[in-house]
């Protein structure tokens, strides 16, 4: 749900040795930025004879591109598993993941048997886990340590100074902060609905603080060093690599929640090098290959283990941000309903259009 705070291009990213056509041999991946770092790849190549294309996305490009081709032009895909039980239940763009070519034992079972469950359709099972982390706030400790939880983006002490995307991630923040429960309605429609119109007053009546709204990860990082924004949401790497540079910018779990999130493993319905894609799955969710990939993204993965390769820099970061209480409070995305994206994306036009 990257996620993340780098989002990659829709581009396509030519290796060395690669074949121009799809073949058993060659994997075509459909990921997102940091998930399949060159070296990784390369060792990847070395050790299968298998080569590697990647596709760098996003949740939305991802379902865009495998609904126009009916889950055909990639071998191996990555989105969040909300994405996964609605657009397999209207579209059919995933065929079922095979579990016993799968080594379970080099996932962090309790997060294996979410993601099971939560993008499980008609008894067969569509995704398991690769990559996780959180969405909350990042904040200008020094100039907004008033900034505790979503709506105070909205507080006179930071007027003209925040920023956020206009997506369901601020949708969702936002009616947590209200107390509200969003995902306990995703089962009812109308209930879901009334509580995003009462977002939706909300986020118009917040526009003035509003110094833009980010569409890019590289664009709110400039935006944050350069003071002229000091709170926004924001992935949590985004506010471990400012902190980085400046010890006063830094993420902050919510008080209402930080908004979890797992990036998965999928087989898109007319993929071709199945073989490839579980040789893939089981080479990067290796302890020592995940760490790679962590030092790449910036973020954890299901790998059971990967923690104790990963830099002392980063679990510094990441203790800070979350002590076991913020941890408990996480707010897991489930599956999302058919239907209430367009619930959504009406509420975020008018959002967008007001005054």
């Amino acid at each position: 749900m990257k996620h993340k705070f780098m989002i990659g291009a829709a581009v396509a990213v030519s290796l060395a040795g690669m074949t121009g056509g799809a073949s058993a041999d060659n994997l075509r991946l459909l990921t997102w930025g940091g998930y399949a770092p060159d070296d990784v790849i390369e060792m990847f190549e070395a050790e299968t004879g298998h080569t590697v294309e990647v596709t760098l996305s996003n949740n939305e490009e991802m379902i865009a591109k495998l609904r126009a081709t009916g889950g055909g032009g990639f071998d191996l895909a990555q989105p969040s598993q909300d994405r996964i039980a609605g657009p397999q239940a209207e579209f059919g763009i995933y065929k079922p993941i095979d579990l016993s070519r799968i080594d379970a034992s080099q996932f962090i079972s309790s997060m294996l048997a979410a993601t099971k469950a939560n993008t499980t359709v008609d008894d067969a099972v569509y995704g398991v886990p690769h990559v996780w982390g959180t969405s909350g706030l990042v904040v200008d400790t020094a100039k907004a340590g008033m900034v505790r939880d979503y709506t105070d983006l909205c507080i006179d002490e930071v007027a003209g100074k925040v920023s956020y995307r206009l997506k369901r991630p601020t949708l969702i923040g936002f009616a947590y902060a209200m107390g509200m429960d969003p995902f306990a309605a995703y089962g009812d429609p109308v209930e879901y609905e009334n509580i995003m119109n009462q977002v939706e007053s909300e986020l118009i009546e917040c526009k003035p603080n509003v110094k833009t709204y980010w569409g890019g990860g590289d664009e709110l990082m400039g935006l944050v060093r350069s003071g002229e924004v000091v709170a926004a949401m924001a992935w949590d790497t985004g506010g471990w690599k400012l902190n980085a540079d400046n010890p006063d910018v830094t993420f902050v779990a919510p008080a209402s929640g930080a908004l979890g999130w797992i990036d998965t493993f999928v087989l898109p319905a007319k993929g071709k090098a199945d073989d490839a894609a579980y040789d893939w799955i089981n080479f990067v969710m290796r302890p020592e290959v995940s760490a790679m990939i962590t030092e790449a993204a910036g973020n954890f993965t299901a790998s059971q283990g990967a923690d104790q390769f990963a830099s002392d820099e980063l679990k510094a970061r990441f203790q800070e941000s979350f002590p076991p209480a913020a941890i408990d409070n996480i707010k897991w995305y489930p599956p999302v309903p058919a239907g209430l994206e367009a619930i959504e994306g009406g509420i975020l036009d008018r959002v967008k259009a007001a005054n």
